[in-house]
């Protein structure tokens, strides 16, 4: 869900969204590369993601990631169940008396 958020802004290279997880999570995330490039092949593979080859601001080659229409039903689906799963955790922590 949280590669999916990022991207809703527009397309980013791989090490953009992991920059840009840690700095919108006041650097709490930290995507490691061995779990982030993986899981945006996954997301590729499901049709969530699509991605091009482009040049990077550093001018270098860099795959591009984009929310499909899939991808962006994806992500309501998940911020639906991220609401729930929140809610449900905010009842045990404090439980109506």
């Amino acid at each position: 869900m949280v590669i999916l958020r990022t991207l809703q802004w527009g397309p980013r290279h791989g090490h953009g969204i992991g920059q840009a997880i840690r700095a919108n999570s006041g650097e709490l995330l930290q995507v490691e590369t061995g779990s982030l490039y993986p899981a945006l092949h996954r997301l590729e593979k499901q049709g969530w993601l699509s991605a091009e080859w482009k040049l990077s601001e550093n001018n270098q080659r860099a795959k591009y990631y984009r929310l499909t229409t899939a991808g962006k039903k994806q992500l309501l689906a998940e911020q639906s169940k991220w609401d729930l799963f929140v809610k449900a955790i905010a009842g045990v922590m404090k439980p109506a008396q």
